[in-house]
């Protein structure tokens, strides 16, 4: 997590470096802070909370930097208070530093640099670099040196920017496996640093991104980029026109909210031109592996998180249902640190709406090391995601600014359900049957508009189960990860508890748990499993707990057995998570409200999760 962002140019580079912290901040809001360089002296503020509260302060200063490097901050080591918010300083405040990552041997290195009389000020291990610079720095008065010296004491992943004031004129960026771009204009008048090239707003920039272990020299008119060996190399740049609209919330009292409501046209925008009629199949450009490669594949391997993890799992299901392929999906973080089977016959998919998830990342980098193909699921240009894999299909759901993802994870459902029926049609699915899926998908749209008309309901019955502490959460098959999902959805903006678990799995334990104060949401819209649904919802009953469930319009059963119903339109069961997700949403949502939570952004979380 954490973002960073520094700027040296023409413009005003506090304002500079404040606009594109704004536009970072979904990498962590717990605290944010800038410093700078005028007239050789180095100035700082920094302030737990978000950019808002930092933005306020600043306002009060009226400074003018010639340049500056900022900070929003997602805590890992360290309260989030003003002390552990970045920069960070040396004992003599000449060095400011900000960093995204993990120092492993922190502790060790504390230890060290206190012996040598050197006082910490904060519980951070960011601290921890600054305070190493400096002691090499001490020794050897050359401060390119001073910092390749101590990135070689470093154990864990970062990226980081630093100015000293003894070199008004640079700031020096350095990254190991964490994503770090910097942009210049064609006049070079200006450049920018960003842990994420998207917060590069209205320019039109040369962008380059730094590898492991680089060291980047940025100064206004020229960037020199080094090797750990400190060899000078010569990086290849893109060009990148933002075409930037900053996001409002129009009539929406959320981002969240305006993001469920997108849903129709994104999972559209998803669909468009990615399909053929005639063939009964998908058509997907970036998609650079050949049939003959694709139709070797033996093994499929999805790599996720979070929420895409979910998106994983529902597309394991339907390859292999309809493809019939082996196909599992490993959260990335257990996966890296396990030995997974993986040959040249497996494709990995991997899924990240940002591109920037580090376990994500760092799953691929050790399937490509065993000569897995990689085909990437992501939302964002120029991430390290699409940069890694060998394909790499794009969402087009338009940046998702409300931490808890909505249009994201069903565009993630629609991308990977083209993918599954052009996998398919590869193999043994006929045309008729192509058709027949397609025809569906193409109606999903319309059936998200459906659920979003019977949102006053939605709310209704939200409120009515508001004030209860806990939620169990039932499903089989495909529904069984769709109240995964809804259960995350409500764990992270209404902070209440909520267990998800397979219905035939419920006699096998957690049937304990079952009494007239856990509510029991059950979704219900799988063809296949639907009776023995019903059968566990008996069970429930039987103990007292009320019951909602997500059903689908003629499921007249239901209406026996359930406290309350949420009725959905109904699709085939490798569909139907779109219009039960789209729904669950929305219940999360009004929860939270009813609650009074910050739902776009929630405690403890970030957008990108960029650290392990």
């Amino acid at each position: 997590m954490c973002g960073i962002f520094g700027y040296l140019g023409n413009k005003n580079s506090l304002q500079a470096c404040l606009k594109g912290l704004k536009q970072l901040e979904y990498r962590g809001y717990d605290s944010a802070g800038i410093a700078g360089l005028k007239g050789g002296k180095l100035y700082f503020t920094k302030k737990a909370g978000k950019i808002s509260v930092l933005e306020e302060k600043i306002s009060l200063q009226n400074l003018q930097l010639d340049l500056a490097i900022g900070h929003t901050r997602w805590a890992t080591h360290g309260k989030a208070d003003d002390e552990n918010a970045h920069p960070h300083f040396d004992d003599a405040e000449s060095i400011a530093l900000v960093h995204n990552g993990i120092v492993e041997n922190y502790t060790f290195l504390k230890e060290m640099l206190q012996k040598k009389g050197f006082i910490f000020r904060s519980e951070t291990d960011t601290e921890v670099i600054v305070q190493l610079i400096a002691y090499y720095y001490q020794k050897n008065p050359k401060l390119n040196q001073a910092v390749r010296k101590a990135l070689k004491e470093i154990k864990g992943q970062f990226a980081i920017a630093l100015i000293h004031k003894d070199f008004p004129d640079q700031i020096i960026a350095a990254t190991r496996e964490s994503p770090l771009a910097i942009g210049y204009s064609d006049d070079r008048s200006e450049v920018l640093i960003s842990s994420d090239p998207n917060a590069f707003l209205d320019e039109k920039l040369h962008i380059l991104f730094l590898q492991t272990d680089e060291i980047a020299i940025v100064k206004k008119d020229r960037v020199k980029v080094f090797d750990k060996w400190f060899h000078p190399i010569v990086k290849a740049t893109e060009l990148l026109d933002s075409g930037f609209e900053p996001a409002t919330k129009g009539e929406f009292e959320h981002f969240m909210l305006k993001e469920i409501y997108e849903q129709p046209l994104t999972i559209q925008k998803t669909l468009l031109g990615r399909y053929s009629e005639e063939f009964g199949t998908a058509e997907l450009e970036h998609l650079f592996f050949s049939s003959g490669e694709l139709q070797s594949v033996q093994h499929v391997v999805i790599l996720a998180c979070g929420t895409s993890w979910h998106a994983g799992c529902l597309a394991s299901l339907m390859l292999e249902d309809m493809a019939r392929i082996p196909t599992h999906a490993e959260i990335a973080s257990e996966m890296r640190y396990k030995n997974p089977i993986i040959s040249k016959d497996t494709l990995v998919i991997a899924i990240s709406q940002s591109g920037e998830t580090a376990d994500t990342i760092a799953a691929v980098r050790e399937a490509k090391s065993k000569g897995a193909k990689i085909l990437g699921i992501c939302n964002v240009n120029n991430s390290t995601l699409a940069r890694e894999s060998d394909s790499c299909l794009f969402l087009k759901a338009g940046p998702e600014i409300s931490v808890c993802s909505t249009k994201a994870f069903t565009s993630q459902i629609a991308l990977l359900s083209l993918f599954t029926l052009f996998m398919a049609r590869l193999r043994h699915l006929d045309k008729e049957g192509g058709l027949h899926f397609l025809n569906e998908l193409k109606k999903i749209p319309r059936l998200v508009r459906n659920v979003l008309d019977n949102a006053p309901q939605i709310e209704k019955i939200a409120k009515k189960y508001s004030h209860f502490p806990h939620f169990f959460f039932l499903g089989r098959r495909y529904m069984y990860v769709t109240s995964q999902e809804a259960a995350l959805k409500l764990k992270e903006i209404s902070y209440l508890n909520a267990s998800a678990y397979p219905a035939g799995e419920l006699k096998h334990g957690p049937i304990a748990l079952i009494s007239p104060h856990l509510p029991v949401v059950a979704f219900c819209a799988n063809k296949q499993t639907y009776d023995k649904t019903l059968n566990n919802l008996m069970e429930v009953k039987a103990r007292g707990a009320p019951i909602i469930t997500f059903a689908p319009h003629g499921a007249l059963e239901i209406e026996r057995i359930a406290d309350d119903i949420i009725w959905l339109p109904a699709t085939i069961d490798e569909l139907a998570t779109f219009p039960s997700s789209v729904a669950g949403q929305l219940f999360a949502y009004y929860i939270a409200k009813e609650r009074g939570t910050d739902i776009d952004h929630p405690r403890n979380l970030a957008k990108s999760v960029t650290v392990e």
